[in-house]
This record gives structure tokens, sequence and C-alpha cells, in this order.
């Protein structure tokens, strides 16, 4: 049966996981349109900001989708944003499983997460607070380095987080050389060890993404808190 609903999708690409626990690993990566929490580093703020929102948003059903991601042989498919989980991502996950590829999420973890996924990575942020039940169903946290009080922060706000079997410290891109943030997640990693580990956007060294014609390029916008919320 064809889908009846639809799902507004900034862009849609095949590329490989360049973060946490699947980085190098081949993926279809789905990004949907929209996002309340708004981030002023945000790097796919074409989905909500703006000064870079595209002229028209296409909408595509979960069944074209799913189809769309089959013809590139992914290992899996990465439905991401904006913030996915202000959409019903049910029938999405339905089509995948029906047709026996693996979905993961990412996501802020600040809304219902609805959809039964294979994998869901939460990255937390302060605009909009995760729901604690989201923080304990992920499998994998990132936590966003942008200050060298970022960590212990989230920790002391969501004790939660520390149960995770995975803690992913990133730098936020802006400061991916800034000396203090790389310090601060090297010195946590070396006084915490498991199930912290330092991580980084590594598909952005490669510029992987951009290999794929449909992917967009990255907007200005990370670092400039005057384009932000």
């Amino acid at each position: 049966m064809r889908s009846k609903s639809k799902l507004p999708i900034y862009e849609q690409f095949h590329s490989w996981q360049g973060e946490g626990v699947h980085q190098g690993r081949s993926a279809y990566f789905i990004r949907s349109f929209g996002c309340p929490v708004h981030c002023p580093w945000c790097d796919s703020a074409g989905t909500w900001h703006p000064d870079y929102v595209p002229k028209k948003i296409q909408k595509i059903s979960p069944e074209d989708l799913v189809k769309n991601a089959l013809e590139t042989k992914p290992e899996f498919i990465v439905i991401t944003g904006g913030e996915p989980c202000i959409h019903n991502l049910n029938e999405l996950c339905e089509r995948a499983s029906k047709a026996k590829i693996p979905i993961h999420l990412e996501t802020s973890g600040a809304f219902q997460i609805n959809g039964c996924f294979d994998w869901i990575t939460l990255s937390p942020k302060v605009w909009k607070y995760p729901l604690k039940e989201n923080i304990i169903k992920s499998n994998e946290i990132k936590i966003i380095v942008d200050t060298p009080i970022s960590i212990r922060n989230w920790i002391e706000k969501f004790p939660e987080i520390k149960n995770s079997k995975h803690i992913w410290l990133h730098p936020e891109w802006s400061k991916k050389i800034d000396s203090s943030i790389l310090n601060t997640i090297t010195e946590w990693v070396k006084n915490n060890g498991n199930p912290y580990r330092a991580g980084y956007q590594v598909h952005k060294l490669f510029s992987a993404d951009l290999n794929d014609p449909q992917s967009l390029p990255d907007v200005p916008l990370g670092g400039n808190e005057n384009l932000g919320i």
C-alpha cells in the first residue's frame, strides 16, 4: 500500500557515518526539515534558520525515502535533522523494517521518540533540554563541548547520562582546534575512562557528504551567535 503521509525533507544523500560507534560505515542520511531547538552553532541551520531556509521544501513519503536509500545499498539509514522527532516517524521505521534495513535516529532528545529504531544517538542541547526517558532509551550520548565546563554541567544536570554505554565528547566544530576545549576532552577521558570517549566529526575531514550531489553545502552559521537564536 502506498504511503499516505509525507515528511518534509531538507536533503537525503549517501555517505558514511562520521561519528559514534558506527563511524566509518556506509549510511544513507535523511535530514528532515524543521527544528525548534535553534543552537547558535548549528551545522544544519538550513533546516530552520530564516537566512538559509530553501525556497521550496520537498515532502516525501516514507515509502519513497526507504526506496531511495535502498538504491544506494547502504548498511543502514540515518534519520537526522533539524530535529526529526517533531515529525511522526512510525511509518518510516515500519517501511525500513519491512525492507530489512536498520534505521538509526539522531536527536536532541527534547521531544517524544516515536517509531522503533535499531540505534538512537542523543545529543542534548541547553536550548531545549532532553527528556529523561529519551536519555535512558538512547544507545549512545554525544555531548557537544563548547565550553570547558560543558561536560561537568551535563553530568550534574542529568546524572542518567552516566549510565550510557557510550558517551562521546565532541568539540563544537567552530572550536575544533581550540586547545582549551580539546584539552578538556582529553583530560576528562584520561581521568574518567569508560564510558567516555573523545569524539570528532571525521566525515568533515574527508568532505565525505559532499561527494553525493544530493548533499547540500554547509551554511556558515556555526559559531556565530549573532546569526543564531
